[in-house]
């Protein structure tokens, strides 16, 4: 009979643990600290002289959102810790929260207005978005949904009927808070998963076309939504009215020009640039980078989506359904919501309230992205464990 030294035990269990996290996808995780470390130094610069004229404390963003971005990491270590199939066996009643949450937020009391949505819960000594934490809940119920009802949804009506009530619940409390700019997002993240799944082109294109259509007659039928697609179209001839922070946007767009004015120096975030530190922290950070380094943000998170894209892959090759489409969820989350912000800050696309991943001061679009992160490495570490 064979003996093996305690030290034999010791060496191969070290080098079990060394292999399995070599096998972690560290430059994803790097880019990630990365928008991380730049959305700090910008929430910083944009929002000191708000802070100060409001606080009288210059940092009190920047502090608040350190705050934010450590509770996010503690919360993914928690993510960590938890193996993937706990959650795709938990994700009916992830649906459930969810959708309490998005009509709890509707109950007077409870639901805290700010800018005339209804979109917040008080608690206590800090509020939380409502829509933020449906969006970690629903991206992993969509997941769990297409892996478990594959089959159905190919060959049958019935599974695509049920996805699409579900998401039309969705989107309906959603839009009572008015939270347009989310409903887009979990439209586009449960449409295009639904596509790599699998659905039927036909049954896809006659949910993307009522979907389309829908979206278009609530922006159109809305007063105040049909107000900023006219700002949209031509800000210079409401300068001073609906059009007013598309117009600012673009004057930092346009003092930034190739190299920027230098970090600190954007004059728009002196009070001219509503939303600042927030829904429009790319324009200042333009301004005070410029074009180079716009296009510096942006390959960044084109490198983020590569590398989740090939994470994604990688689970599709090991038949890890769940996993693969959550990754591709929250890569198309991620994308979706940067592409969108980006957009509307350079007059691409209509104003939306979506703040950019990362970047914007949001202490609950920190903490849910954080979490979103976690769980992606949480499907790379029990991808290095399962072999091939």
């Amino acid at each position: 009979m064979l003996s093996v030294s305690p030290q034999t035990i010791i060496s191969d269990a070290a080098d079990a643990y060394v292999s399995r996290w070599r096998q972690l996808d560290f430059m994803c995780y790097g880019c990630v600290l990365l928008i991380m470390s730049i959305g700090l130094i910008m929430v910083a610069s944009s929002s000191m002289d708000f802070a100060h004229a409001q606080y009288h404390d210059a940092w009190f963003f920047i502090k608040k959102q350190i705050i934010f971005l450590g509770l996010g990491c503690t919360l993914g270590l928690v993510i960590l810790a938890i193996p993937i199939k706990i959650w795709n066996r938990f994700s009916g009643l992830l649906l459930i929260a969810g959708l309490f949450l998005l009509a709890a937020v509707l109950i007077p009391g409870v639901g805290k207005v700010v800018n005339g949505s209804r979109r917040w819960l008080s608690l206590g000594l800090f509020s939380v978005q409502a829509s933020e934490l449906a969006k970690f809940c629903f991206v992993i119920y969509f997941a769990s949904f297409l892996s478990r009802k594959n089959e159905e949804l190919k060959t049958q009506w019935s599974g695509f009927i049920k996805i699409t009530f579900i998401m039309l619940a969705i989107i309906c409390l959603l839009l009572m808070e008015p939270d347009f700019g989310t409903s887009v997002i979990i439209s586009m993240v449960a449409g295009i998963v639904m596509f790599v799944a699998g659905v039927p082109i036909i049954r896809f294109a006659l949910l993307a076309l009522s979907g389309i259509a829908g979206l278009v007659a609530i922006a159109v039928f809305s007063p105040y939504r049909w107000e900023r697609l006219v700002a949209f179209m031509d800000p210079w001839s409401r300068q001073f009215d609906s059009g007013y922070q598309l117009v600012q946007s673009l004057i930092a767009f346009g003092r930034g020009e190739w190299f920027g004015v230098g970090l600190g120096n954007s004059l728009q975030k002196l009070f001219f640039l509503p939303e600042a530190h927030t829904d429009f922290i790319f324009a200042i950070y333009t301004e005070e980078f410029g074009y180079i380094g716009a296009l510096g943000l942006i390959a960044l998170f084109s490198f983020l989506l590569s590398r989740l894209l090939m994470l994604f892959n990688k689970a599709c090759i090991k038949q890890q359904f769940f996993s693969a489409y959550l990754i591709l969820g929250v890569a198309v989350m991620i994308a979706a919501q940067a592409f969108i912000n980006m957009g509307v800050a350079s007059g691409l696309l209509p104003t939306k309230g979506l703040t950019l991943p990362f970047i914007s001061y949001g202490g609950s679009s920190m903490l849910v992205t954080c979490c979103l992160i976690a769980l992606v490495m949480r499907i790379n570490l029990e991808l290095a464990d399962d072999k091939p």
